[in-house]
Formats: structure tokens, C-alpha cells, sequence
């Protein structure tokens, strides 16, 4: 145990990473070592407590998902209305409508581009896909698309 307290505590704490736990992993390995020592045929006493030890890790995280208990802000979390509250509705409708008008203020071909990318939430894969367009050509406008909203955001917002 001497010999090899320290490589086993270390597999431990590498596989579970908390030291404390580690710790009781070590302690389980040399019992099961101990307890185990007619099996041991002599060879390799340094891998076979390497193995026996990683086992037990192994066996500790595989049970862990199942130890774990939920807190009440973990159920809370879980039950809670996934629904916006009336006030994030609102704010999120007035902005949908300023992005369709800072769109619509586009020249084309931003103004195709811009409404395909910000209202209807199109990447720039799909638009080049809809429009025939180059991937590159596509996110280069979308690029310059974004660069011409922010101006008419700070005009209009500060």
C-alpha cells in the first residue's frame, strides 16, 4: 500500500475530481485488493491495482447520476412556466417590429437578406440556398446588412 497509495490516489482524482472522494476510491481499492489477494497471480501488482482502482471509479460515476438528489430550486426550475411574461412578449414583439422597419429601410439586395436572416431567422446556408446566391456572397451581405442596421439603430437610439 505504501508503494502505490500515492498513483492510486491520483488515478482516483483524475477520473472523479473531487479529492475527498479520491480519497474514500483509494481506500476502497486497497480493501478490495486486500480481500481479493488470492486472485492476484503475482505479475503485475502495480497494473492490477491500476485496474482495480479504475473500476472503482468507474463504478462511483456511473452511480453518481443516480445520487444525485434535486434541490427545491432544481424542481422549482423544472415547474416553472416556460412561457415569456407579458412584458418580455411585448418587448419582443416592439423589437421584431423595429428590425422589420430598420430592414425595410434597406436597399436591395440588403433588404431581401436582412428580412431573410433577422424576422424570419434564416442562416446564411439556407439563404444562399433559397436565393440561388454564393454561400460567400450571402455572408458578405448579411455582414454588410448588420453593419448598415447598427448605423440606423444609433441614428434613431443613440
Amino acid at each position: 500500500m505504501n508503494d502505490y497509495a500515492g498513483l492510486i490516489f491520483t488515478i482516483c482524482y483524475s477520473m472523479v475530481g473531487d479529492y475527498f472522494e479520491a480519497e474514500d476510491l483509494s481506500q476502497e481499492t486497497f480493501v478490495a485488493a486486500y480481500k481479493n489477494l488470492e486472485r492476484f497471480d503475482g505479475e503485475n501488482m502495480k497494473a492490477w491495482l491500476v485496474k482495480i482502482a479504475s473500476n472503482k471509479c468507474l463504478d462511483y460515476l456511473k452511480s453518481a447520476g443516480r445520487r444525485n438528489i434535486p434541490s427545491t430550486d432544481d424542481f422549482l426550475e423544472q415547474v416553472k412556466d416556460q412561457d415569456p411574461i407579458p412584458e418580455d412578449k411585448v418587448v419582443q414583439k416592439d423589437l421584431e417590429k423595429r428590425m422589420e422597419y430598420f430592414c425595410s429601410s434597406l436597399k436591395e439586395p440588403y433588404q431581401s437578406i436582412a428580412f431573410s436572416y433577422f424576422c424570419r431567422n434564416r442562416n446564411a446556408q439556407e439563404i444562399a440556398m433559397e436565393t440561388g446566391k454564393n454561400l460567400k456572397t450571402v455572408q458578405t451581405q448579411i455582414y454588410r446588412a448588420k453593419s448598415m442596421i447598427r448605423k440606423l439603430w444609433k441614428e434613431e437610439f443613440g
